[in-house]
């Protein structure tokens, strides 16, 4: 992989981003990189995000052979300098032609929404695995898999990746040999341009609800909202949930840059839909069984367009909870629009499990526990919901945190979600506190509680000892809610990535022990 000074420069130029250039010379990078400790000879240095120039200088003495920024820096000294009115889409579009415009060769699924993007992701990756023998990749908030070798799966650190990480993704994908991308894209990924230029085959919009609302990410909802329709806005063809809030305003950023004809509806039989003059459902889907096991549905076309992707099925799904329906259902008819078929989603949708997404331990003589990624108002509500409807639960107990420096809008949902569902026990304990206080974070959460409509609440900020105290409380007939982290294998507190056994192992260790 190389880029030359002068299609980079023009690059920069059509898209109205390159201010001026100092000590310019005629270059080839053979390396790109936003990190300093990254940094070999011939590498084209960004000076990106919490930058500070000091790390310039780190790779000017590496190697770096230029740098961009959105201003000179004097710890550059004669290092030639591209100078962007905009670094984050300088990077995005000189990384993507870096590693030669991975994306050409890859049919994508895109996915968006405040809830259900890495189940819809899992689900849609494991129907065009069947399709294509194994030739997807997938960019989720739990995993990145770019091949079919051991190597080739790790855990992801974030939902998007910075850009220059998923162009490196994408390449090393198309060189493993992968033909098709399933994808979860955040509504930071937008807000932060890491996706900048890209455009997907597919994108998918689940839902939009209040979350990732603070002083770190999106200043008011609206702004969440426009950054999560610009998925839509790149999208060669989109697949929206029609039950979604704001979905009048959500379809018509879709069909600002998509013809209505390559836009495709879906929505629950009988669901109440406040649709624009002129437009219809193209898929309906009836919830025919649930279960705490698997969840059973008729998918039906109502359109000439949806008559046509032949999908018309009756589909099993092992990932619980009628929630999910929703989320096999986008999957189902986004693999179909990249070739898919409904035998391939019959054949495969009853095998998906996705680490720590309604998990369920049971114990001799503690109940069962339940384990869930649950993180907003929303996925906590119904996720209660429908266990306190599968189980005839007796004493019900929750026990959750909220992250720190992010999501702040969260603490009031868990606040609001945990009055409406009326636990019988709340544990306060300990997410991934950052650089905040997690007994503070723990307070504001139980301001929001009313405490009229819900059991006993109280802190123990040590996670492994709530959820230990949880499971000793709790009687047959009972159940315990682990909910927020699932799979998580890391707290991160005060900028550090601190291992973390997950809920999943503390808690079935804890019972093997209490109960040998």
């Amino acid at each position: 992989m190389e880029l030359h000074v002068t299609p980079a420069l023009t690059l920069l130029r059509e898209h109205h981003l390159l201010d001026h250039t100092k000590n310019l010379t005629d270059f080839t990078a053979s390396n790109v990189s936003y990190d300093s400790r990254k940094v070999t000879p011939g590498t084209l240095f960004f000076c990106k995000g919490n930058f500070l120039p000091k790390y310039l200088a780190m790779a000017k003495e590496k190697g770096a052979v230029a740098y961009v920024a959105e201003q000179e820096y004097a710890t550059g000294g004669d290092l030639p300098a591209i100078i962007v009115n905009n670094e984050q889409k300088a990077m995005a579009l000189l990384g993507a032609a870096f590693y030669g415009f991975p994306q050409n060769d890859l049919q994508i699924i895109a996915i968006t929404g405040t809830k259900g993007k890495t189940t819809t992701a899992y689900f849609a990756d494991h129907i065009l695995s069947q399709t294509t023998d194994k030739h997807v990749a997938l960019f989720s908030t739990l995993d990145r898999v770019l091949g079919n070798q051991p190597g080739d799966r790790f855990k992801s650190d974030l939902t998007t990746p910075e850009s220059l990480d998923l162009f490196h993704d994408m390449r090393v994908a198309v060189n493993n040999g992968m033909t098709h991308l399933v994808m979860e894209v955040s509504s930071q990924a937008y807000k932060k341009f890491r996706t900048f230029g890209l455009h997907f085959n597919v994108g998918v919009f689940l839902n939009i609800s209040p979350d990732h609302i603070g002083r770190n990410e999106h200043p008011t909802f609206a702004d969440y909202l426009h950054c999560k329709e610009q998925l839509l806005v790149n999208s060669q063809t989109c697949v929206i949930n029609a039950e979604t809030a704001h979905f009048t305003d959500v379809y018509y950023a879709a069909k600002a840059t998509t013809q209505p004809e390559n836009i495709y509806l879906f929505a629950r039989h009988g669901a109440k839909l406040d649709l624009p003059e002129g437009v219809s459902v193209d898929f309906e889907y009836r919830n025919d069984l649930e279960d705490l096991h698997e969840s059973e549905f008729e998918l039906t076309a109502c359109s000439t367009k949806a008559t046509q992707l032949q999908l018309n099925q009756r589909y099993t799904t092992s990932v619980p909870g009628d929630y999910n329906e929703g989320n096999a259902v986008a999957a189902i008819i986004a693999a179909g629009l990249v070739g898919a078929s409904a035998a391939d989603a019959l054949t495969t949708l009853n095998h998906v499990h996705i680490k720590g997404r309604m998990e369920m331990q049971r114990t001799k003589q503690h109940g069962t526990i339940y384990i869930d990624y649950a993180h907003n108002y929303a996925s906590l509500k119904r996720l209660l919901a429908f266990l306190k409807r599968q189980t005839d639960a007796g004493k019900v107990t929750v026990v959750l945190g909220a992250t720190g420096d992010k999501g702040i809008s969260r603490r009031q949902g868990f606040g609001k979600a945990l009055s409406e569902e009326h636990p019988d026990r709340i544990i306060l304990t300990t997410d991934d506190p950052g650089y905040e206080d997690p007994m503070d974070i723990a307070r504001e959460i139980n301001s929001h509680i009313d405490h009229d409509q819900v059991g006993e609440v109280q802190y123990i900020m040590d996670r492994p000892t709530a959820i230990k105290a949880a499971i000793d409380a709790n009687q047959n007939g009972d159940i315990v809610v682990l909910a927020g982290k699932g799979e998580d294998p890391y707290q991160k507190v005060k900028g550090v990535d601190t291992p973390y056994a997950t809920d999943s192992k503390i808690a079935a260790d804890y019972i093997q022990k209490i109960e040998k």
